[in-house]
């Protein structure tokens, strides 16, 4: 005798999620997320969603990535932008200059000459990560690349060879986040 199976979505209260007053003070993984030069705001808030799913340290907003408070980047984000620590920088050059006396890996997530399947990069748990990811449509900037240590990109294999900035942050930013958690 097959036994009937009726699954039921949980409600919020059954998800236990954090008050950003808890998610705040909780520990993040050590990754910032530099957005550089993404121009849609809908990308934006999908990113800020995302860093909070994931335990996100920080999001580094530069060049022309439109800021929050934006109804358009809320659309997306639904509150994440209250959850998620970021600031603003407008020269993503100095920024990553900072990063790297603070002793982060500078990860630019882009298809290059030398990049490494996304899969084949190891994480290691007791570094600290800062992952770039540049405008819909020209990627990183050119004159950024050789200031980032290591790039790594995400297999294809359709026509189109690239991926929405968003969906891109999601895949590498759970595969940080699984690594690092040890899921």
């Amino acid at each position: 005798m097959e036994i009937e199976r009726k699954p039921e979505k949980l409600k919020l209260e059954a998800l236990n999620r954090k008050t950003i007053k808890v998610f705040k003070e909780s520990d993040k993984i050590p990754v910032v997320v530099l957005l550089n030069n993404v121009r849609s705001m809908h990308n934006v808030g999908s990113v800020f969603r995302t860093s909070d799913a994931f335990s996100i340290d920080k999001i580094y907003l530069c060049g022309i990535t439109p800021q929050p408070p934006h109804r358009e980047i809320q659309k997306t984000a639904l509150g994440a932008t209250e959850s998620v620590d970021w600031e603003h920088k407008k020269s993503i050059e100095e920024l990553i200059s900072v990063l790297k006396k603070e002793g982060y890996i500078i990860v630019g997530v882009e298809q290059v000459s030398d990049s490494v399947y996304l899969q084949e990069y190891k994480v290691e748990t007791r570094k600290k990560y800062a992952l770039i990811l540049g405008n819909e449509v020209e990627g990183i900037s050119e004159n950024i690349l050789e200031l980032i240590d290591l790039f790594i990109e995400i297999p294809q294999s359709g026509t189109k060879h690239s991926l929405n900035v968003s969906v891109c942050a999601g895949i590498v930013l759970w595969e940080w986040y699984r690594a690092l958690i040890k899921i």
